[in-house]
């Protein structure tokens, strides 16, 4: 998208790093950076309000100024400086649908943390409507999508370094649904939370799985 810069708004950016900060520092678009994940900020010319509306962008061109949107302020997993947003998670997700025939309803994700010498990684909570033939081979392709789509994920991953290939467990048909439900999160206006910096989500949907079984 070209952003329409004499329209009576200020744009604004918080790069990836102050997003959760007390006092974050947004930077003008002079100094944005291409293939960057930031927060969009913006202002009318009045300057009555100063405005987050949650996106997150990243610039494909600096000349024009074009931007294309890669997910939400709240959802993504940095816990090792890897830096995936829902669009690489979407992206490695589709194609590894595309490969092996599955289908794929709902999904979420969160980091696995280090424990003694052990190395961290990424747990996927996964909901299938058409199951893969093998689950192993899907996640191996799931996790080498991953790694083309995110670089700093690749970096990470190489050699098992700092992460380990993903996890992925499989969820029956109509956990995620049932857990909104339980939550109060039920509705269209209501989406499962893709990614999270955190494991409150997956463990909430584990304990709530095993209370049902």
């Amino acid at each position: 998208m070209l952003l329409l810069l004499n329209n009576g708004i200020y744009y604004e950016f918080l790069p990836m790093e102050e997003w959760h900060k007390e006092f974050p520092r947004a930077i003008p678009l002079s100094e944005v950076e291409k293939g960057k994940n930031y927060a969009l900020v913006i202002s009318t010319n009045s300057g009555l309000w100063r405005y987050t509306p949650g996106d997150t962008v990243t610039f494909t061109s600096t000349y024009p100024f074009k931007i294309k949107i890669t997910g939400r302020t709240k959802q993504f997993v940095n816990a090792f400086g890897e830096e995936v947003m829902v669009e690489n998670t979407d992206q490695a997700l589709a194609l590894a649908c595309q490969q092996t025939g599955a289908i794929v309803t709902e999904y979420t994700v969160a980091p696995v943390y280090f424990k003694g010498s052990g190395k961290g990684g990424h747990e996927w909570l996964v909901e299938f409507e058409k199951e893969p033939a093998n689950l192993k081979e899907f996640t191996r392709r799931l996790d080498k999508n991953l790694q083309r789509a995110n670089s700093d994920y690749e970096a990470k991953r190489s050699k098992n370094i700092a992460l380990e290939q993903l996890r992925l467990q499989l969820l029956p048909p109509g956990t995620f649904h049932k857990w909104m439900r339980a939550r109060g999160k039920f509705g269209g206006q209501n989406k499962v939370p893709r990614l999270a910096n955190h494991r409150q989500y997956v463990e909430e949907i584990l304990d709530f799985l095993g209370n049902k079984v």
